[in-house]
């Protein structure tokens, strides 16, 4: 059975961004087992080099990798902070990078991103598709899903 892995690019515990990697996975219409990847369970200490020559790879970027590594395809949302990608998954990002060049496995990728701003998250999509496409084995379908008050109420309730 084929095992997707989804990654809600955000710590927030009502992340949309998580709901909507996890919508995307079980909508995809194939039989698959879906394993969601959640930020706060590798927190780690910000990436420095001088941490990495210091106190090595941490073990919980080394799980992360792994994880990646076992999954035949990913999905991943990215929530938008400032125009980029959030704190959480740009550490995660800098940790897993150093373990090997090629930081995705060479898996297939969904790429999304929603946002209640007015650009619904295409800012962060558009940054993450160019630096994730370089070199990268295969094409990545990528789409910003613009998301209203309105239907971030209806998915609360």
């Amino acid at each position: 059975m084929k095992k997707i892995l989804t990654i809600g690019a955000s710590s927030s515990s009502k992340s949309i961004n998580r709901i909507f990697a996890n919508f995307a996975a079980e909508s995809l219409g194939i039989e698959c087992k879906i394993k969601e990847l959640v930020l706060t369970d590798f927190e780690m200490p910000i990436y420095s080099e001088d941490k990495q020559n210091n106190s090595g790879i941490p073990k919980k970027a080394i799980d992360f990798k792994k994880e990646i590594y076992q999954a035949d395809a990913l999905v991943i949302s990215l929530a938008e902070h400032n125009g980029s990608y959030t704190a959480a998954f740009k550490n995660i990002f800098d940790w897993i990078s150093v373990i090997e060049n090629d930081v995705w496995c060479s898996k297939p990728i969904l790429l999304l991103s929603t946002s209640t701003g007015a650009r619904g998250g295409q800012t962060v999509l558009e940054s993450a598709h160019d630096r994730f496409s370089r070199n990268y084995k295969y094409n990545i379908p990528h789409f910003p899903f613009l998301v209203l008050k309105k239907i971030i109420v209806m998915m609360k309730e």
